[in-house]
């Protein structure tokens, strides 16, 4: 530690800027708003097929099944 106090302060304030100028420069970020940041993850979500729409056709066999159903029931008690 008295090595550090006798320490010229000139070189402990410049090795310190250095120190500070190396941590800001491992906290870049390539986005300047949140808006460009979720406009590239929507892109490259959409470049991944994500957005991608499938066709479902469980709400056509749904209907088909309950049509019958009441198709029987009406045949059934008339």
């Amino acid at each position: 530690m008295e090595s550090i106090r006798r320490q010229n302060p000139q070189a402990a304030l410049m090795s310190l800027e250095a120190a500070a100028a190396s941590a800001r420069g491992g906290f870049a970020c390539l986005f300047s708003t949140a808006d460009e940041y979720e406009t590239a993850l929507i892109a490259e979500r959409r470049a991944q097929g994500r957005y991608a729409q499938t066709r479902s056709y469980w709400p056509i066999a749904l209907f088909l099944g309950c049509a019958l159903a009441v198709g029987g029931s009406v045949l059934l008690f008339a």
